[in-house]
């Protein structure tokens, strides 16, 4: 249930609206009854010019540009870096508050890069920037933030099974094109992503770092130090594309600073917010992406002792990415701040 709000309804902007997440971001308006005076629907030229159902009614896509954001409270983007370091500082001065979905700004020690449901007061430190952290990142402190509460963290090692919806909405396209194209006997080949997906899986194709390391994997690293506001945390990552639609997956290995009882944990993580534990060891049974797509909570399960390490815990956690990797992400930091209200 939305909290009831206390500001007064903003008006709202999409930055982005024609993308996978621009139209996860309008649906779950509706949704969830955001209150809201007005919205208002932004893209690129090329994609402006299309409707988009609201509220039972269409609303025109309009072209970003530098009065768009005339009279606007509240901006949701998710049109790129790009995009974001062009306009932001439009909105922004403009009087508005930007809750950006790219990575432009997150590691700026000035913006306030924010999960609700780990580090929400943060939000309120704003200076008309949020950042909305990676998918990948949102649904791994999830599941640390609980544990590190009880016991200090001391290494995280984890590996990602990342769908195709972390490359947008074309590459969903792509992956059922190329699947139907590999079933009929055809030869795949990929145009939105470097290698074709379809019955493959490949290392995640961001730009690889002299240290060796992708973007992706260095993101996870640097976007967990700083939301959990542990900068020394040793963090390792692995990342990679997988044939699913949409829904990540992570296997997540965390040792502390001393035993964590298995019972404990799993107790900590059935009762953490925006956390579903799903696991039932006789059936072999844990979560998958089909479990949580289209839906709000990050799956948690298969907890279980490192028999490496006494002091580590393996979990296995799934969630969609679109949805709490993203624009439900977004829009509850946007209710935190009707909630309490601008700083």
């Amino acid at each position: 249930m939305t909290p009831v709000p206390t500001a007064p309804a903003p008006s709202v902007a999409i930055l982005g609206a024609t993308g996978a997440v621009g139209h996860e971001l309008l649906a779950l308006l509706e949704e969830r009854n955001f209150p809201l005076r007005d919205l208002r629907l932004l893209a690129s030229p090329r994609s402006a010019g299309a409707c988009l159902p609201w509220r039972g009614e269409s609303l025109p896509v309009e072209p970003v540009g530098p009065t768009s954001f005339d009279g606007v409270d509240l901006v949701l983007a998710s049109a790129g870096g790009s995009v974001s370091r062009e306009w932001a500082p439009v909105a922004i001065e403009q009087g508005a508050t930007v809750i950006d979905n790219s990575s432009a700004f997150r590691l700026d020690p000035t913006v306030p890069l924010v999960v609700p449901e780990v580090n929400g007061a943060a939000a309120f430190a704003h200076r008309g920037l949020i950042a909305n952290p990676n998918c990948t990142t949102i649904l791994l402190t999830l599941a640390l933030a609980p544990l590190a509460a009880r016991r200090p963290l001391r290494r995280v090692v984890v590996s990602t099974y990342q769908s195709a919806s972390g490359a947008g909405a074309r590459a969903m396209e792509e992956l059922q094109q190329l699947s139907r194209t590999v079933l009929d006997g055809g030869e795949p080949v990929s145009e939105v992503l470097p290698h074709s997906l379809a019955f493959n899986l490949f290392l995640h194709n961001s730009p690889l770092q002299p240290n060796g390391y992708c973007e992706e994997e260095l993101k996870m690293l640097n976007e967990t130090r700083k939301i959990m506001n542990l900068p020394e945390l040793r963090l390792t990552a692995t990342c990679v594309r997988v044939p699913v639609l949409r829904a990540h997956s992570e296997a997540v290995n965390i040792e502390f600073s001393e035993p964590f009882p298995v019972d404990e944990a799993r107790e900590l993580l059935r009762a953490a917010p925006g956390v579903e534990l799903l696991e039932d060891f006789d059936a072999n049974r844990f979560p998958m992406p089909t479990d949580v797509t289209g839906r709000d909570p990050v799956a948690v399960g298969r907890i279980r002792q490192d028999l490496s390490e006494p002091n580590g815990l393996e979990l296995w956690l799934c969630g969609d990415q679109i949805r709490k990797g993203a624009a439900l992400n977004a829009i509850q930091i946007a209710e935190l701040l009707q909630q309490g209200g601008q700083p």
